[in-house]
Parts: C-alpha cells; structure tokens; sequence
C-alpha cells in the first residue's frame, strides 16, 4: 500500500496497516494504542544511563543462556496475535527493554515486532508513566501469554518495582528502595542490584533517608 500521511486531525483513527506502512518508513519511532498513533520522545540523560546499566546488568548473565535482550528499538504486539490490519484496535509499543527466552516469534515478515517477550523493563518518564502502569500493562497481563515479568524503574529516585506473573495466573508486586536492594528475576535467573541500575545516577541523602524509613514505617 502507498505510505499514508499523518493527518492534523488528532481524532482520526488509523488502521494497523496504516500506522505499521508509517512507522516502518519512517526515521521516528511511533507507538499505536487503538488507532491513536504516538510519538515517541526522545529519552533524559537519567534514562539513557539507567537503560544502558540494564542491558550490561543482564547481558552479562544471561551470557550463555537461551534468553537474549532487545533494547527500546524492538517493538512489541499486544491485543491479540490473530489481530486483523485493517481492524483500529491493538497496542503496538517500544519498551525500555526486553527479553525473550524462546525461538522469537514475529508479527509477519518484515521481524521487526516481538511477539513472545518474556521479561518487559520500562524506565519510566513523567509522559509515559500512567499510559505504562494502567493501560499498557493491562493489556500485557491479557494477550501476552509469555510475559511473566513486568519491571518499572523510576528515573528521579531509586525505586523498583517488580510485577511478576504467578502460577495462577495471578500477579505479584515487589517493591525495592534501597540502593543494596537485589530485585531477583527467578524466571531468568537474573539479579538487579539498584545499586548498579542507578550506576552514574546521584540522589540527595535526604531522598535516600526518606525512602529508608517510608519502608521500615
């Protein structure tokens, strides 16, 4: 099909085939919730630094393993892998980063859409919070059967939380503040110090103090 235009009008809704010919031709990255199709900002010196931490973190333990990581440019499916591209519904994002421990499964051809991640990291961002908490996960824990951990770490102070999938189907939240806390990602068999997430990153003692005693209070 033709490469189609973005419209001014923030109220059209596009196609998954529309949003997958724009974003594939274009040099920006672009995300699609239900028609709507986002522009990805671009990324704080914190959360460069905190990305980069993660993907040495990781890589080097999972060195030798079935399990490899893709970084924020690998995007992922949700809302259903029999998903019609004529159909405005879906959720196509980017996450912060990801790994995958099986053969990875792609949405067609072109491989450039993940769709078994079984661990997602997202750094988040004071734009993208809300939308990565409620709706992105929700749709996550619904169509991604794979997924067994979700992690959100925050930029401007050290706090990590771990959603991980139980074998009910449930899920349980893990909530780390301290810089000598190891959030342990038993699925992959992985260790996350905060203290070596946050390499690079400078708190206030004060900040540190007050996260201290909001977890022992």
């Amino acid at each position: 099909m033709a490469i189609p235009k973005l419209k001014r009008d923030k109220k059209y809704l596009y196609t998954v085939e529309e949003y997958l010919a724009i974003e594939r031709a274009s040099e920006e990255r672009y995300e699609y919730y239900d028609g709507e199709i986002r522009l990805m900002a671009g990324e704080s010196n914190e959360h460069g630094i905190i990305s980069v931490n993660l993907t040495i973190e990781l890589g080097n333990q999972l060195k030798g393993t079935k399990c490899q990581i893709r970084t924020k440019d690998a995007k992922v499916k949700t809302g259903g892998f029999k998903l019609d591209t004529k159909s405005k519904r879906g959720t196509f994002s980017y996450p912060d980063l990801l790994v995958v421990c099986e053969e990875v499964k792609f949405h067609d051809e072109v491989k450039d859409i993940i769709l078994n991640p079984k661990v997602i990291i997202e750094v988040l961002s004071d734009s993208t919070e809300h939308f990565d908490r409620t709706i992105k996960f929700s749709r996550y824990r619904m169509f991604n059967s794979s997924l067994t951990d979700y992690i959100l770490i925050s930029q401007d102070k050290p706090v990590l939380e771990h959603y991980s999938r139980e074998e009910d189907g449930s899920w349980k939240l893990r909530f780390y503040t301290k810089l000598d806390d190891i959030c342990f990602i038993k699925n992959i068999n992985c260790r996350l110090r905060l203290k070596d997430i946050y390499d690079r990153i400078e708190f206030s003692q004060e900040l540190l103090d007050f996260l201290k005693e909001l977890k022992n209070g």
